[in-house]
């Protein structure tokens, strides 16, 4: 459910929707969601002063999964 928030909420952010993709990987501290976007519009998901990736970070800690883990957002080039 949180890959799929994700991944939709950042394709409706970019030019080349087509160019999103989330992984979900296991990290130190618990799941960990990487997004991938074309080169072009990695500025329109970080967003003015890292905004844009602040908010996607918010959704997503506000989500839990069912161990009672977080996730974390990585923003991959």
């Amino acid at each position: 459910m949180e890959k799929d928030l994700i991944e939709y909420i950042a394709k409706s952010l970019v030019d080349d929707p087509a160019s999103v993709s989330v992984t979900e990987t296991q990290g130190e501290r618990g799941p960990v969601l990487q997004l991938r976007v074309a080169q072009s519009d990695i500025g329109k998901v970080i967003g003015k002063y890292g905004r844009i990736a602040k908010a996607l970070r918010t959704v997503l800690s506000a989500t839990t999964n069912k161990d009672g883990q977080r996730f974390s957002l990585e923003i991959l080039d």
